[in-house]
This record gives structure tokens, C-alpha cells and sequence, in this order.
């Protein structure tokens, strides 16, 4: 029996940033990360863009790391109607309620747990640099999602800074050409040689 994926979609430059340089409050995707994201302007259509997008709109939960969602402004406590947000964070302050549908979580298994078992059968989007780090490091993170766009950043914020986790292997699912994007898909490869 096959489990809930756990599947991260990332914007990603061809030379592997997430963000560019100097990411913050009011400057949340660093200067000139905001054309990671120009692929969106496609969205609603019919097309490939659209396609993706709808796909990643379908997912049953969310897993967040807390940069991430503090950047995004907590999403206001909904990303996508209304489906549960997971926000791994390395402390919880009792006094700090997320709103709406979020939870914190400093136990990384706990989290995949609980976003699985929200998301049915439906996927869960990851969201995170640092999420998805910390989900691979635990063997809980299933595929990646990367729409690669053709810039060069030249800095900012790398999707996988050196983990220490050696040799990873993936297994490419799908390629999908959209206006000034590729959608890739890979399932990881456990190290006994069998995808998630």
C-alpha cells in the first residue's frame, strides 16, 4: 500500500535559488525573486501553468517550515481552502496561536503524520527550503516539484545547501513545458532502491 505523498513545490533559478539575495519582511523572495514566480501570470489558463497550478490548489494539507510561513504572513491562516497547515518550527511559544487551520510542530515524523493522515488521499504540498531539508533528512519527504525558470539569480537562498546527507537519488516522474517554465517531477529513491 502506497503512502500519501509528501511533494515539494519549489520555484526554482537554473542555478538552484529559491530566493534572491537579502530575503525579508517586505522583501519576502530578495531582490529580484519575485521572477521565480512569473510563470503564475499563467495560472488561470488552460495551458500547462494552469495545469500545474490546479494540481498543487488540489493537495489535502500543507507542511510549512516557519521562515517560510512567517515570510508569507502566516497566509493570513488559509493557503488553499482552508486544508490544514503543518509548520515545522524548531520552538513553540505556547503564547503564540497560529491562525486558523495551522499547528506548529518541532517532531518532523509527527508532522508528516498528521498532514497525511489530514490529506487522505490527496498529496501534501511542502513549502520550505528548510521543510524540505529537515522532511528528506527524515526519510518523510516523497517527491520534489521544481518549476525551473531560465534565470540566473547569481545568489540568494538555495533549495539544498550542503545536508550532509550524501548521495540522494531521484527518479524523474514527469516533464512539462510551460511559458518560461519547466515543471519537473522526481520520486526520491530510498536507499534500498525502492521509490517512496
Amino acid at each position: 500500500m502506497s503512502r500519501t505523498p509528501l511533494r515539494l513545490y519549489m520555484s526554482m533559478s537554473v542555478d538552484g535559488y529559491v530566493t534572491g539575495p537579502d530575503d525579508r519582511p517586505g522583501q519576502e523572495l530578495g531582490r529580484d525573486g519575485w521572477r521565480l514566480f512569473d510563470w503564475l501570470d499563467d495560472r488561470m489558463s488552460e495551458g500547462v501553468n494552469g495545469q500545474v497550478y490546479a494540481e498543487a490548489g488540489a493537495t489535502g494539507a500543507v507542511i510549512s517550515g516557519r521562515r517560510t510561513f512567517e515570510l508569507a504572513k502566516r497566509w493570513n491562516g488559509d493557503h488553499h481552502d482552508g486544508v490544514p497547515i503543518h509548520v515545522l518550527t524548531h520552538h513553540i511559544d505556547p503564547a503564540d496561536e497560529p491562525p486558523g487551520s495551522a499547528r506548529f510542530f518541532t517532531d518532523v515524523n509527527a508532522c508528516a503524520d498528521e498532514a497525511r493522515a489530514a490529506a487522505g488521499d490527496r498529496a501534501v504540498l511542502v513549502h520550505g527550503a528548510g521543510a524540505a531539508q529537515a522532511l528528506l533528512a527524515a526519510g518523510q519527504l516523497d517527491e520534489l516539484e521544481l518549476h525551473l525558470i531560465p534565470v540566473l539569480l547569481g545568489a540568494g537562498r538555495r533549495l539544498f545547501e550542503p545536508t550532509g546527507l550524501g548521495h540522494v537519488e531521484l527518479e524523474p516522474v514527469r516533464r512539462l513545458e510551460g511559458r518560461d517554465v519547466t515543471h519537473l517531477r522526481y520520486r526520491i529513491v530510498r536507499p534500498e532502491g525502492k521509490p517512496a
